[in-house]
């Protein structure tokens, strides 16, 4: 059977959330070590962190209109998105506090897809 859109919603949501995520990090990482140069166009970091932000709100709000409770666990990686523009982004807080998002990511999306 079928699950219904606003049991599937949630799974979008997570997922899209996730994936922003990690081509967010795929692509400072590139950047950091050299292997990708954004040049004219390092506003794109920007517009995928925007959409990361954007999201995880979306995502984590399905708390608040579905049974799905993986919101839950996504709900702690506010504090590394809310503190990684204020780190410099050549430095390692910048890296650490990303990546410290990763395991609530994850999770969440495990979860959404249970």
């Amino acid at each position: 059977m079928a699950s219904s859109m606003p049991e599937r919603l949630p799974r979008v949501l997570f997922t899209t959330a996730a994936s922003a995520y990690s081509l967010n990090c795929a692509l400072g990482a590139g950047v950091a070590t050299g292997l990708v140069h954004t040049g004219k166009f390092r506003w794109i970091h920007h517009a995928l962190y925007i959409t990361t932000v954007t999201t995880s709100v979306a995502a984590a709000s399905s708390l608040l209109w579905s049974r799905n409770r993986a919101g839950l666990l996504l709900l702690p990686a506010a504090v590394p998105l809310a503190v990684i523009p204020r780190a410099s982004a050549r430095s390692k807080k910048h890296v650490r506090t990303a990546l410290s998002a990763a395991p609530f990511f994850l999770l969440s999306v495990i979860k959404a897809w249970r």
